[in-house]
């Protein structure tokens, strides 16, 4: 497998930009050796700029559903630029999209866009204090809900691959209403709830997705619905990376529940930068105009999103692709208990939906603490054999795994050969 491109790239872009890369993760840190440069994409298929072609089982971190390069999508954004690329005004893409997300979400009247999964949920915890007259809120451990100072802490994926606690340039008053719980611990909740009186909102995601894949209990998430509205507490349901990628809606409903408040991102946007957050009429009159509570962004809305969006919604609606994901997911699964049998590797393998994780551990993955447990050294030899057999994972262990509807056969296969690979290459190192 040749990389010198990418390590020309690399060390180029050193110069300029901070670790050659402009989201953490895409550094590769936690697995060692040097940051894959992307060329182009192509239905189920990522190249990279030394030609090597790859299964892509990252899909930007979930927005691409679709796959790569969809016609209808891509003809949706051509006939949008043709009209312009921003207007800094109110378009008919907005009126549309918004209504096709409303009618996804039964909790749902009203929703705002924003640019990102991060502006959505700094906005939602906004307008949740802005509602309640309260300000602490409550987190889980190992949940992310993106970069702003409040949620920096106990805060999955990044930090944990980076083995980073929370982060520097973060004051102690940011988080000082930031309370945290334990991800399927109903009576951490309850803790924090009986210390403290002043709680706005619970934020969580339906199906965590930043520590690896890990549901909740039906138990702990039916009670946690039941215990926010007993103390008037909101709930926001984080389903930045659920969104339409379990259901066409959420995975809050699949498990049972109605958010108070609900954030999205990623595959509402198609590939473009797109977030929201939205609720029921009584909670989003009060966001400006209509309310006190200030939020704004320039690019918001913007038309060409928009119109990704709204061509990316609308084909999943006709494709309805949902029950076969549950069957390729569980195949994957198949694959990976099957090899790591063979070659005596320790995995647990967890998955909701198109949503699918493997964990290099015995024990059974149920929160942070657990999920800790994986052995990143073991998840950093396969990952590096899978991609020497040209299947592009994320590249770190609290990452999930997301599949597209252009996931095939044949591209099944060619997993099933790089996973057995990867676990006698783990297997291998483990007897050295």
């Amino acid at each position: 497998m040749k990389i010198e491109k990418s390590l020309e790239y690399y060390t180029k872009g050193l110069k300029h930009l901070v670790g050659a890369v402009n989201s953490p993760v895409r550094a590769f840190k936690s697995v060692g050796g040097i940051p894959i440069f992307i060329k182009k994409a192509k239905g189920s298929k990522i190249y990279d700029v030394d030609d090597n072609e790859y299964i892509d089982l990252v899909l930007s971190y979930g927005p691409m559903i679709l796959g790569h390069r969809n016609k209808k999508v891509e003809n949706a954004v051509k006939k949008a630029l043709k009209k312009g690329t921003t207007f800094g005004a109110s378009t008919k893409g907005e009126i549309d999209l918004a209504e096709i997300v409303c009618k996804a979400f039964p909790g749902m009247d009203k929703v705002r866009f924003v640019n990102s999964g991060t502006e959505a949920v700094l906005s939602a915890i906004r307008l949740a204090r802005a509602f309640t007259g309260n300000n602490k809120i409550i987190k889980f451990a190992g949940c992310y809900h993106g970069h702003s100072d409040a949620l920096l802490v106990a805060a999955g994926s990044g930090l944990a691959t980076l083995s980073i606690p929370g982060s520097k340039g973060v004051p102690d008053e940011a988080v000082k209403n930031t309370l945290i719980a334990d991800f399927n611990n109903i009576e951490s909740v309850k803790k924090q709830i009986t210390k403290h009186k002043d709680i706005a909102a619970v934020i969580i995601e339906p199906i965590a997705g930043n520590m690896g894949v890990i549901q909740p209990s039906s138990a702990f998430i039916k009670e946690l619905r039941t215990l926010t509205k007993e103390h008037n507490i909101l709930l926001i349901v984080d389903e930045v990376m659920t969104g339409f990628r379990s259901k066409f809606g959420g995975a809050q409903e699949l498990l049972g529940i109605e958010a108070d408040i609900t954030c999205l991102g990623k595959v509402v946007g198609g590939g473009f930068p797109v977030g929201a957050y939205g609720a029921k009429n009584e909670i989003m009159e009060m966001v400006s105009p209509l309310g006190d509570m200030y939020q704004a962004g320039t690019l918001s809305g913007n038309p060409i999103a928009m119109a990704c969006g709204i061509a990316t919604l609308k084909e999943l609606k006709k494709k309805d692709p949902y029950k076969k994901f549950e069957k390729t997911a569980e195949e994957i699964e198949t694959i990976l208990l099957d090899a790591a049998k063979i070659y005596k590797v320790d995995l647990q393998v967890n998955r909701f939906g198109s949503m699918i994780n493997p964990f290099f551990t015995k024990e059974k993955v149920i929160d942070f603490k657990t999920a800790q447990t994986s052995d990143t050294s073991k998840f950093k030899t396969f990952f590096w054999k899978m991609i020497e057999n040209g299947v592009f994972l994320p590249p770190s262990q609290f990452e999930s795994w997301f599949l597209s509807t252009k996931l095939n056969e044949e591209d099944l296969t060619k997993i099933k050969k790089a996973v057995e690979k990867g676990m006698k290459a783990v297997s291998n190192s483990s007897r050295k």
